[in-house]
């Protein structure tokens, strides 16, 4: 895939023209106060792993609704009494779920503690899921994949249940006796960067704990421009919809400017390592730098920096990157 998005002279500036609807915030307060009311029911079951360096339990906790979301846990083995490690809560790729019991593992690998969050109704696509989405589709928008549903109001939309079972997930982490609760980082490549995002945003102001994020080629972010110029899935789902139903732009992109990381990420208080692809066809990085650009603004604009990698497309830095990301939180964690 060619160069198709803005110089990168001129990402370094693009901020989006979206603007945060007027009960934004209200409309956050109410969903994660609601949230909160109903009890988190963390539970934590050990699995054998087939491993002998980590230790692994199968997690459910309560997320949106309390709906029952599932999860994993990986610790380092054989830890000591009391011993408490910063924790890496992980949000997942779309159409990706929790995956296999043993089949990721790497921050459990580098000695923190890694927590998984199981994406409700996917894990159909390559790495399996286990949590159910049980809310229907509401207002007649239905279309293939996971995009446009319950996109008839902010209220219904499939994202709010999945931004809150992210936010949970930190609580559910933070509840383990191996957790240290005020250690508690945030990463996820794709449709997980943008989910990072969302909960950095969420959890500040709202949720102690929470000290860094590492949002990775982030997806949900400057859904307005995404949609007009991304020519592979997911964001085609929303184009296809409104290629049948055209009298329904202006208002699924107002349901949709909810859920914007662009506006999420602005409340977030906590240092950040993103990246982008400037050859990234699903996420192109014209909305990963709207996000960029915008994380942190009004949250006291804290440290933040993004990794740039020109010749890759959605797969981003990979293996490369996972370095960066080690050495971000070596250099956070010591100082």
């Amino acid at each position: 895939m060619p160069l198709f998005d803005l110089p990168l002279v001129q990402l370094r500036n693009y901020t989006s023209s979206a603007v945060a609807p007027a009960d934004f915030d209200s409309f956050w307060d109410r969903t994660i106060t609601e949230a909160r009311a109903l009890p988190l029911n963390a539970v934590f079951e050990p699995v054998d792993n087939y491993l002998s360096v980590i230790d692994t339990f199968d997690v459910t906790f309560s997320g949106f609704g309390g709906d029952r979301i599932k999860g994993w846990l990986h610790v380092p083995a054989h830890l000591e009494a009391g011993q408490q490690l910063p924790v890496v809560v992980e949000y997942i790729g779309y159409s990706g779920g929790r995956g296999l019991v043993n089949q990721n593992t790497r921050w459990a690998q580098a000695g923190y503690a890694h927590f998984i969050m199981d994406t409700r109704g996917q894990g159909y696509g390559g790495v399996s899921g286990d949590t159910p989405d049980p809310h229907p589709s509401a207002g007649g928008v239905n279309y293939a994949g996971l995009m446009t549903r319950g996109a008839d109001h902010q209220d219904n939309y499939y994202f709010r249940r999945v931004y809150v079972d992210a936010f949970r997930a930190v609580e559910a982490a933070q509840s383990h006796p191996a957790v240290h609760p005020s250690t508690v980082v945030l990463t996820g490549v794709s449709q997980g960067g943008g989910i990072t995002v969302a909960a950095a945003g969420l959890t500040a102001g709202r949720l102690d704990g929470v000290i860094a994020a590492l949002p990775d080629v982030p997806f949900l972010q400057d859904f307005r421009r995404a949609i007009d110029i991304t020519p592979r899935g997911p964001y085609p789902e929303i184009a296809g919809f409104l290629g049948r139903h055209r009298e329904k732009y202006e208002s699924m992109l107002a349901v949709m400017n909810y859920f914007d990381g662009v506006h999420l990420g602005r409340a977030a208080t906590v240092p950040a390592l993103f990246s982008a692809a400037q050859m990234d066809d699903i996420c192109p990085p014209s909305t990963v730098f709207a996000s960029y650009n915008n994380y942190g603004v009004g949250g006291g604009a804290p440290e933040k920096d993004i990794e740039v990698y020109r010749f890759n497309n959605h797969e981003g830095g990979q293996e490369h990157h996972w370095i960066k990301q080690l050495q971000f939180l070596r250099k956070l964690l010591s100082s």
